[in-house]
């Protein structure tokens, strides 16, 4: 523990949960599209869309919902009403004031691990819905600073090291996904550890051949994330 300089944590079910309210969310657009295709069809198209606007409009709810009414419109036809729409916007508005519930144990794990290092969060999504959410958490006062990643990837975490000066065995990383919070950190050379959470979007999932060519820790939760450092 004492080689750590800095310990990055992942927000999103990681330290508060989110996954949940995206797939009800989803839920919801596919009820709302039903006259037009199945539910499960329209998941998948759906799902088709919002990866194909990650590299233009990157993360989070604004994002999901840009995406909803291009994936309905598509459906359509192009004859998706004016009330649709509005119901798509309602269905992310619901999202962005959805309230904080944080995981077991964040508060108590952040607090004894602030007493002694410098902790940051390090996290993907729209920034004023993350500064938002981090500010209603409660947590903002255990934290450095707070940085929204565009990408995690190697490059993105290297510039992070690079910008708190800092070589890569003195820097930890925390996360529920294994492709943005683990491997693209193993693969710098720094330390990650994987705390798994009960879902995770499809897109962040990583074939088992990847899984094997690196190695990682995993630990069940936050409190024994305390236990294993």
């Amino acid at each position: 523990m004492d080689n750590y300089k800095v310990i990055a944590f992942d927000a999103d079910d990681t330290l508060w949960v989110n996954e949940p309210y995206f797939r009800e969310a989803e839920q919801q657009f596919a009820k709302l599209l039903s006259a037009y295709e199945t539910e499960n069809k329209i998941h998948q198209e759906l799902y088709k869309v919002i990866i194909q606007n990650i590299p233009l409009y990157g993360y989070g709810v604004k994002s999901c919902v840009l995406s909803m009414i291009q994936c309905a419109t598509e459906l359509s036809n192009n004859q998706l009403s004016s009330v649709v729409v509005q119901k798509i916007l309602a269905i992310g508005k619901e999202m962005l004031s959805k309230p904080i519930e944080l995981l077991p144990n964040v508060e108590s794990v952040l607090h004894q691990l602030s007493q002694k290092h410098k902790l940051i969060v390090l996290t993907k999504g729209d920034l004023l819905d993350q500064e938002k959410k981090l500010k209603k958490s409660g947590l903002l006062q255990y934290f450095h600073h707070v940085e929204v990643m565009s990408e995690k990837d190697p490059a993105g975490y290297q510039r992070v090291l690079n910008h708190l000066d800092l070589e890569p065995e003195e820097f930890l990383m925390i996360g529920n996904s294994l492709k943005s919070d683990v491997l693209p950190v193993i693969q710098i050379g720094a330390a990650a550890i994987h705390i798994p959470f009960h879902s995770i979007w499809a897109f962040e999932t990583v074939e088992k051949e990847e899984l094997n060519k690196h190695e990682y820790t995993s630990v069940s939760s936050l409190e024994a994330l305390l236990g294993f450092l």
